[in-house]
């Protein structure tokens, strides 16, 4: 035979024809256990529902792994001889009707969850909107008043804030110089946010009580930050949004349903916890 009859591309497709590629689905049998078949979809739904430290390995890692457990979960499953039990069968309601439940709420948010949706919420928490004026402020932090009026004595006297913070605070804050870095309005127990209110940017206040002892303040600093950027909130929007879509949906089918609740009137709520009824 000449060896120059072949060109590359002949041999590739005579490689093609001898070897055809099977068409893979959800619907490839993978494995039959005594006629019953474990599928590609099988296995997919499988990988889905593992816990999230497995999700993190590589296919070809989790293959074997869950085919062997689908194979010996369908062995088991036909020895089983008998009734399922009712906890069983309660288990199997719920789990269908929580799944049904989740492909209605895939059908709603595939509707509400849209750019347009993520856009309007936008413009409604932020456009429009005044920004809130942002503090950032140090403290010193003692138990009694007495303390507090001599560190102000001291630092009104030229002592470093920082350093006497660091050398008298009994806060957490205190190592790093009494440091509590940038906070907006309802941040801080209402004595102290009033506090910082009323100084100037270097002011030093006079002792202030809360309920976690003295303190005495300096504020650093204050701002008036931009709004941000939707694509920095967007899945902050996306969350918000998908809530209000599921109450709002919830609410209206509440709305046309008829739902009785008078059977649980009369029981006691530790009924949960006893499995002995589901045996």
């Amino acid at each position: 035979m000449n060896k120059r009859f072949f060109s590359l591309p002949a041999l590739g497709l005579i490689a093609a024809l001898a070897t055809p590629a099977t068409a893979q689905d959800a619907d490839t049998v993978v494995a039959t256990v005594n006629g019953t078949d474990i599928t590609v979809g099988h296995m997919i739904v499988a990988r889905a529902s593992l816990p999230q430290q497995f999700q993190q390995l590589p296919n070809d890692v989790l293959f074997s792994g869950i085919l062997e457990q689908l194979i010996n979960q369908t062995l088991l499953a036909q020895s089983f001889d008998g009734d399922l039990p009712k906890r069983t069968l309660l288990q199997i309601e719920n789990e269908t009707r929580s799944l049904t439940a989740g492909e209605e709420l895939e059908t709603l948010f595939q509707e509400k969850l849209t750019d347009e949706a993520i856009q309007a919420a936008y413009e409604a928490k932020y456009e429009g909107v005044t920004p809130q004026e942002e503090y950032n402020a140090s403290h010193i932090l003692v138990e009694t008043e007495e303390e507090a009026k001599a560190i102000k004595a001291e630092l009104d006297g030229g002592a470093d804030f920082a350093a006497t913070a660091r050398e008298k605070s009994t806060g957490p804050s205190g190592p790093n110089g009494g440091q509590l870095g940038w906070f907006g309005a309802g941040a801080m127990v209402p004595s102290f946010e009033a506090a910082v209110i009323s100084l100037e940017v270097g002011e030093v206040s006079d002792p202030v009580q809360t309920q976690f002892g003295w303190h005495v303040i300096i504020l650093n600093e204050t701002r008036v930050p931009d709004a941000p950027k939707l694509d920095d909130v967007r899945e902050e929007l996306l969350a918000e949004v998908r809530d209000a879509a599921v109450e709002e949906y919830v609410a209206s089918l509440t709305a046309n349903a008829q739902i009785d609740q008078s059977g649980a009137a009369d029981l006691d709520p530790e009924i949960l916890s006893d499995l002995g009824l589901v045996e």
